[in-house]
């Protein structure tokens, strides 16, 4: 039987169609036959193609035994050698002589040329896609490989893989069942064969599919790319297509044009995207969906909220108006978060249809498993069992697809009997980047798709400057999930025209694609110029179809201004010209002795480095950092995937600096690392999350081994986690790093009077399951990251890094806070006016990290500086029980406030508030100012923000505010 299946993998789709099924009859086939198994001239091996010629021979003697498709086979390959069909003999008739050996070699090969023109054919249907022309900048392999596969025949040198020669190209050969390239004919020459072949899977389209497991779906998938002709469109759908991409293409040069500095993440590069998913839509509801329920990440969304779901353009463009009130209820969120309802008529189809956009947040692929259970609500409530009035469409990045763990989770709930949706068309918006992150280094499998594979899902990768090939591809994933009800995968293979977002700047990382991209003739012009050129319309059709859709947004915007909805601030990145000028900004600061947050992060390391202890940095878009300010990875701007780590030609016996981006994961990545951080405790290992929240989906790790590590296993542990956090007005997602659950977590105890001694900074810190901080100053973060690796033990280190501060003027130190004799200030008290008369300060105010700045400004504007102090809490677990002891005793006569920028219910205030009680043994109140409490960690809303933020510092200074109160 082995022997059997290595002659079914050799010899091609119709030997195997042929045996499969009557593997026992072979077997007893062989059984009976005797005798040496000798090749015959011209067999490629003397193993599984000896058993065709035994067959081969032993059906001359007798037809009846082997199978009757082998009879009907044979038949046909002797009519081809010989002017007529020999006439076997039954086996009871002893044949007067054998055929001669040069017949019996003749016929051979034709055999074998048919078999071998069989595994040519199937060679293209299982390896096509690896050499399909998929990259629209012409510089890049789709699956990250640009060798081409040994069986494909790309050129005539390669006919020798199967024993054929040039002579061969223009012989006739009869094709199996499993192909449709013939159309209606069953026979073609070689040279068309693979002509055909070559236009099929080697184009714009590149079909995985032969993984399934079923032949059927295999056939259906055949037809419909193989077949001759079959991606011919008429002249209404190239006009609809030509339209739908100028409605895309020109809603982002509106947004663009209107409001250039905000952040929109546009779908430039990928346009195609809006036709397809229409497509999609419109195939779906002919064959009977009435509801359809999306999914997708921020990219596009405006776009499809726009142009895919029809909401009124003026409620989008209101959005971007920071004037605008916030609703009465909810915090909000940036817009491209957003959520839609909204039924209307197919226009294609004339049907209702109801389409939902379900809100995402910056986790991206989170929304997966929330459209499926809605999607399955949906089906269950309209006793929809077959998923055939009610469907799901995903739209993912390549990045994520491949590196978010609940991608795969979601696939394996797509065929579970109480989960199943009936199958999902998946779209996948392959940038061939992430943030900053090279795909080669983003994943390992040749594709972000290849999870899709698991549940034998056919992925369809096309080249999305093709619009005709997108729509085509789309309308087969359409029919695909109606016919099977089983997951399909679309991959828009397409490129970024911006950096991640309209204000990030990628020449920095991605220098050569992006040279390309900025040369690249956008695809709606290369389309209507393919379209014009072919009379299906004409030039001034095209501009009046430009000016008609332009004039729509015009009048949108026009009547957005009388708008009153949910304002939805934007959040932004101040745009970097170029690196140069970082590097010299970075020398100009040396030349003053002082740092800022980065530099100081680089002499932290630099100075560790030096010292022989191994430094890693690992997370989302490290080498750059996510707010443009790190750049430790330095790349060549002429030559692609030459770069430089200065860090690691700092000293001749350094040790080494290992700085990378990581996949678009947390839960696997922070996992990765701690397990790398276990090894060795010589070693400064740190992983960052691209904002702070983002640790979220790495709950696991966090819950389950670094804050209960050392409790449950006696493992300590010195993994160091930077979680960007501040609340600058950047929506829920992008401001809280969950202070309050790493603070509930911490095992100090808030009720116990300490004993004070003269170690007790480090006893408290051998005691603490692990530190929680959140540093103020350059040299606070610099000294703070050396206490990691020079305490005689190991505890997990949790740092609150900034955002804005990165490049605030005022947050820089000077290098006499760094040199030898200085150290880690676990609280930063008062150094103005107020310290020096501490007897007529009226108010001390305790806060941690950026909120501090804040309150300097403030206290100067109203001229307080001499009656309000101001002292900053910069470890905050363990609590700093003693300097906190100091601080406030030397203000007897002051109020003591707590101030932070988080709401009341989150921070650090029920974590400070007892402990502040029990140092001052309940004899003076710590009265609270911030935010009130709320249920989202930061509202969407630029202007409640703002309003918020007043609100809460002008009850700072407010010298009367408490009077009268009792607590």
């Amino acid at each position: 039987m082995s022997q059997l299946r290595l002659l079914t993998s050799r010899l091609g789709v119709q030997a195997a169609r042929l045996l499969a099924p009557h593997d026992v009859q072979m077997s007893s086939w062989r059984s009976r036959s005797s005798g040496p198994r000798t090749a015959f001239p011209g067999s490629r091996d003397g193993g599984g193609s000896s058993y065709m010629e035994e067959m081969y021979v032993a059906w001359l003697e007798n037809p009846q035994s082997v199978h009757k498709s082998w009879d009907s086979f044979f038949r046909k390959v002797n009519q081809e050698a010989s002017c007529g069909p020999p006439q076997p003999q039954a086996l009871s008739v002893v044949p007067e002589s054998r055929p001669a050996a040069s017949s019996r070699t003749k016929t051979s090969k034709l055999v074998e040329d048919h078999l071998a023109v069989q595994s040519l054919i199937r060679a293209y249907q299982i390896r096509g896609h690896h050499v399909a022309q998929l990259d629209p900048l012409g510089i890049l392999d789709a699956d990250l490989d640009s060798f081409v596969p040994s069986d494909l025949i790309t050129s005539i040198d390669k006919l020798a893989f199967y024993d054929l020669r040039e002579a061969d190209l223009d012989k006739e050969f009869q094709l199996p069942t499993t192909t449709f390239i013939g159309g209606s004919e069953h026979t073609l020459s070689l040279r068309e064969i693979i002509q055909r072949l070559e236009s099929t899977y080697c184009q714009h389209i590149g079909l995985e599919f032969m993984f399934i497991n079923d032949v059927e779906q295999c056939q259906w998938i055949r037809q419909k790319f193989e077949t001759p002709g079959v991606m011919q469109f008429s002249s209404e759908e190239k006009r609809r297509l030509l339209a739908r991409l100028v409605r895309s293409m020109r809603f982002e040069d509106f947004l663009a044009r209107k409001w250039s500095s905000e952040k929109r993440f546009g779908l430039e590069g990928c346009e195609v995207m809006i036709p397809a998913l229409k497509t999609i839509i419109d195939k779906s509801s002919e064959m009977g969906i009435e509801n359809v329920i999306l999914g997708m990440p921020h990219r596009g969304r405006l776009n499809v909220l726009a142009n895919v779901i029809r909401k009124d353009l003026e409620q989008i463009f209101c959005q971007f108006d920071p004037k605008l009130e916030a609703a009465d209820e909810g915090s909000g969120d940036v817009k491209y978060h957003l959520g839609m309802y909204h039924e209307r008529i197919n226009r294609v189809t004339n049907r209702n249809i109801t389409l939902s956009l379900v809100a995402n947040p910056s986790h991206l692929e989170a929304v997966d498993p929330v459209v499926q259970g809605k999607t399955k609500a949906e089906q269950f409530y309209r006793g929809d069992a077959q998923g055939k009035k009610v469907m799901s469409i995903l739209v993912h990045g390549d990045a994520a697809f491949a590196g978010q763990g609940v991608v795969y989770e979601t696939f394996h709930l797509s065929d579970l009997p109480s989960y199943t949706t009936n199958g999902t068309v998946h779209v996948v918006v392959n940038n061939q980047i992430g943030f900053t992150t090279d795909p080669r280094m983003a994943r390992s499998s040749p594709y972000p798709t290849d999870v899709a594979r698991v549940v034998n899902a056919p992925i369809f990768h096309v080249n999305a400057d093709d619009p005709e090939a997108v729509i085509y591809v789309c309308s087969v994933a359409a029919e695909w999930r109606n016919t099977f009800n089983k997951d399909v995968v679309v991959d828009l293979v397409c490129y970024r025209r911006r950096g991640h977002n309209e204000m990030d700047e990628p020449m920095f990382t991605q220098p050569l694609m992006y040279k390309q991209i900025h040369k690249q003739v956008p695809v709606l012009k290369r389309y209507a110029d393919k379209l014009i050129a072919e009379d299906t319309v004409t030039l001034q059709e095209f501009e009046e179809e430009i000016a008609k859709y332009d004039r729509i947004c015009e009048e949108a915007y026009g009547r957005s201004k009388d708008k009153k909805i949910l304002h939805i601030k934007h959040w932004l990145d101040s745009p970097w010209p170029g690196l140069s000028r970082i590097l010299w900004g970075r020398a100009d600061m040396t030349k003053k002795r002082e740092v800022d947050w980065a530099l100081a992060e680089y002499m932290a390391f630099g100075s560790l480095l030096k010292e022989g202890i191994h430094v890693r940095l690992s997370g989302q878009d490290v080498e750059r950092g996510t707010f443009s300010h790190r750049h430790h990875v330095l790349h060549d701007q002429e030559v692609d995937r030459r770069t430089c780590v200065p860090m690691n030609h700092l000293w001749p016996d350094q040790a080494p600096y290992t700085v990378c981006n990581s996949s678009l994961s947390e839960y696997g990545v922070l996992g990765f690392e701690l397990g790398y951080a276990m090894a060795s405790p010589n070693a400064l290992v740190l992983w960052e999350a691209q904002f702070g929240d983002f640790h979220n989906t790495a709950q696991c790790i966090i819950d389950q081994f670094i804050s209960t590590g050392q409790a449950k296993w006696v493992r300590h542990n010195g993994i160091v986690l930077l979680l960007p956090h501040g609340m600058e007005g950047m929506g829920p997602e992008h401001s809280s790093a969950r202070p309050e659950r790493f603070l509930q977590m911490s095992n100090d105890d808030s009720d116990a009077y300490p004993a004070f001694s003269e170690d007790f900074e480090v006893r408290q810190l051998y005691d603490c399951n692990w530190i929680v901080v959140n540093c103020s100053t350059p040299a606070n973060y610099f000294h703070v990251l050396r206490r990691q690796i020079l305490l005689p033990f190991r505890k997990p280190l949790i740092i609150f890094t900034p955002k804005s501060l990165l490049r605030h003027p005022k947050a820089k130190s000077s290098f006499d806070q760094m040199i030898s004799g200085t150290s880690f200030q676990r609280v930063i008290p008062e150094d103005g006016v107020a310290a020096r008369a501490p007897e007529q300060v009226r108010r001390l105010i305790f806060c941690t990290g950026k909120v501090y700045y804040d309150l300097v400004k403030e206290r100067s504007n109203q001229c307080l500086d001499d009656q309000v102090a101001i002292t900053r809490l910069e470890q905050i677990s363990p609590f700093p029980f003693d300097l906190i002891k100091r601080e406030a005793e030397k203000y007897p006569g002051a109020e003591l406030v707590w101030c932070q920028e988080e709401h009341k219910n989150m921070g650090y205030y029920d974590y400070i508030n007892p402990r502040f009680m029990t140092i001052l043994k309940r004899t003076r109140p710590i009265w609270y100012v911030g935010r009130d409490p709320a249920a989202a960690p930061a509202t969407g809303n630029r202007n409640a923000h703002l309003v918020s933020l007043k609100k809460f510092l002008d009850t700072a200074f407010n010298l009367k505010a408490f009077e009268g109160k009792t607590f």
